[in-house]
């Protein structure tokens, strides 16, 4: 075959570029460009739910919604265009037409489109999730048994993980990247020091912290670095951890936002209430098979999001008197937000960026 490719390179052919193909297909209007990504996004595929959720979106589900509500769009803005044409007529119009209601539809449909591409884009790309304490407080068996392998080595010497270590689990289909890391403290030790400097990376890069405490040793102080290591407002989960050494049950806590488990790394003890949280701050709603839910990626959820502003600025402008301009503009760049989505509304830039990421000749 290396004999048979490198002949047809001589003779004048050349290799396809990365998404080539179905950047072709895309470009023909054979599929829109949620099919083009979802031809990715079946590759790269990390559970069985995540690779239905991506066949979904190929057989064009999630267009289909989209293009229902660029429909309805542009059925709104006809209908103002044509009373900004006709302004002595404004009044009957905007009272017979029934403009506000057909925006909260609007409005309405947008939102069950954002909650199932969410829940799609967890089910794609999962989160990252670090656990992070002092040393010796059992995050390395903690992932052992989030894993139920031997991911990382468990001793009982302070700072035997000096380096991050990462594996990814399904949980209700869908993907967890789970980051093991050093254990903070001051040290003089400059391998271990390293290990602290990517600890602190891999926080920052986090999409949830799982903080461990030692539940046999005396609680930390306000003044914890561990606690100041995580940014405000990350979700995080407090994890009192080897309450086999203390007699006590496995239980969770919330109290004023912050959520505690009460559990033990070594006996199992307590792992299921971790998981249920994990699944619930992550906003997760299992759906079987990916029944309704369809693939996303962040630039689709950023696309809605802007979407949805534009809407709720629109309603602003149907609020006492009418500013209908303001409206009619609103509502075009929504409806050019939603189009970017589907390609209909696409800079060329932004298809080179995404066919780039493709396997070579995909």
């Amino acid at each position: 075959m290396d004999l048979l490719l490198d002949r047809c390179l001589a003779a004048g052919a050349r290799l396809a570029q990365p998404g080539e193909f179905t950047l072709r297909a895309y470009l023909n209007n054979k599929i829109d460009l949620i099919q083009a990504e979802s031809v990715a996004a079946i590759i790269e595929a990390s559970t069985h739910e995540a690779a239905r959720c991506a066949i979904n979106s190929l057989q064009g589900h999630f267009s289909s919604r989209i293009e229902e509500l660029v429909s309805l769009l542009i059925k709104l803005r006809m209908l103002i265009e044509a009373t900004l044409d006709f302004p002595e007529d404004e009044i009957d119009n905007l009272q017979t037409l029934h403009i506000n209601e057909k925006l909260v539809q609007i409005c309405a449909l947008l939102e069950q489109i954002f909650l199932a591409a969410r829940q799609g884009n967890l089910l794609q790309e999962g989160i990252r999730i670090v656990l992070t304490g002092a040393p010796n407080v059992g995050k390395s068996s903690l992932l052992n048994q989030l894993v139920q392998e031997e991911a990382a080595i468990v001793t009982e010497i302070p700072g035997t993980t000096r380096d991050t270590i990462q594996r990814t689990i399904s949980l209700a289909g869908m993907p967890i990247h789970i980051i093991d890391t050093a254990g903070l403290r001051e040290t003089q030790d400059v391998v271990e020091q390293k290990g602290i400097e990517r600890t602190y990376a891999a926080i920052r890069d986090a999409n949830m912290v799982l903080r461990l405490i030692d539940s046999s040793q005396p609680q930390p102080d306000e003044h914890n670095p561990v606690q100041h290591a995580i940014p405000a407002g990350k979700p995080q989960i407090t994890v009192f951890n080897k309450i086999d050494l203390v007699s006590e049950n496995p239980r969770t806590e919330d109290q004023e936002g912050n959520s505690a488990i009460y559990l033990s790394a070594k006996t199992g003890a307590g792992i299921e209430l971790l998981r249920s949280k994990i699944l619930q701050i992550a906003g997760w709603q299992f759906n079987q098979a990916g029944e309704g839910v369809f693939m996303a990626r962040q630039r689709h959820l950023e696309a809605l999001s802007q979407a949805k502003r534009h809407l709720e600025n629109a309603q602003r402008f149907t609020e006492g008197k009418y500013q209908l301009e303001l409206l009619a503009e609103e509502l075009r760049l929504a409806q050019n937000v939603l189009s970017s989505i589907t390609g209909q509304f696409t800079a060329d830039d932004l298809l080179g960026e995404i066919f780039s990421h493709f396997c070579i000749g995909k």
